[in-house]
């Protein structure tokens, strides 16, 4: 993953860079320099965004049809 696709990933969850830190708990400035030519995005970033994007789907899904399933 390089930078573009990890700030298009971060748009695709609605997170903002801060955001994703919060819920990281990593400093702001280490997340912002990923994608450089020295540090590159780590490769566990793909996937949690992958699960974080699925499961904000799956919950809304699930707010859908809680009033139909009660």
């Amino acid at each position: 993953m390089n930078r573009e696709e990890f700030n298009q990933s971060l748009k695709t969850a609605n997170l903002s860079k801060k955001e994703f830190c919060q819920i990281i708990e990593l400093n702001y400035a280490t997340v912002n320099n990923w994608g450089s030519k020295l540090i590159p995005v780590p490769k566990w970033v793909k996937s949690w965004l992958e699960n974080y994007i699925d499961k904000k789907k799956f919950d809304n899904i699930k707010e859908i049809l809680k009033d139909e399933i009660l």
